[in-house]
């Protein structure tokens, strides 16, 4: 499978050769939702809490005396039917994340990103080089790239590290974080949810084949 390669002109200078196993997958819907769902559920916080009848401050003394007053007997007005009391089954801090197999996940990723390019919104670009940090020069590039809203793909090598990870591209990402409609990713962070979310995708050579290389 080829996809058609474009400099930051929007000029088309060659096509590049991607394979069939990940760009090329049978796009299987079900697995979008089975990882989005599990992506959604790892990012929920669980850090909501109400206090039990233990915890709230007060009721060191009956409310009003025992007998005489013609309501119902109380001991303490921190009990879950008083007014300011605590709750009977309060909610505690949880931990809502869980792991799918890593097989799936990746299965999902090839899908999703199969589906994309068979649509037509995958962009690959030569490179992606700002002389400097300027949001403005990355509007422009990506406005002439015809991308209205899109994950922005691309990594430099890393000699220092292990080989299995990149370095950012420091110049776009931070030209990009500021931008509502665009988001910077190395290859090793591209997933289901962010390619579903933004809709297109701009990919550097280098980025495409270190995503390539993630997923073979």
């Amino acid at each position: 499978m080829k996809l058609d390669l474009y400099n930051l002109a929007n000029q088309k200078i060659g096509e590049v050769e991607v394979s069939d196993e990940v760009f090329g997958a049978e796009v299987r819907p079900y697995l979008f939702h089975e990882v989005v769902k599990m992506q959604l559920a790892c990012r929920r916080r669980g850090t909501h809490k109400g206090k039990t009848r233990s915890e709230v401050s007060g009721g060191g003394k009956k409310p009003f005396k025992q007998k005489g007053t013609g309501n119902a007997r109380q001991g303490t007005t921190r009990a879950p039917h008083m007014v300011g009391g605590g709750w009977a089954f309060a909610k505690r801090n949880r931990d809502y994340s869980y792991s799918l197999n890593k097989k799936k996940c990746r299965a999902a990723l090839r899908s999703v990103l199969s589906m994309a390019a068979g649509e037509g919104r995958i962009k690959v670009v030569d490179a992606f080089d700002l002389s400097e940090i300027k949001t403005r020069a990355a509007v422009k590039a990506l406005s002439t790239l015809e991308v209205k809203r899109g994950l922005v793909i691309d990594c430099k090598a890393n000699d220092v590290a292990e080989k299995a990870t990149t370095l950012n591209n420091e110049n776009l990402r931070l030209s990009v974080r500021n931008l509502q409609d665009y988001k910077y990713l190395r290859p090793e962070g591209v997933n289901v949810y962010d390619v579903l979310h933004y809709g297109s995708v701009v990919v550097t050579k280098a980025g495409l084949e270190r995503l390539e290389a993630r997923l073979k």
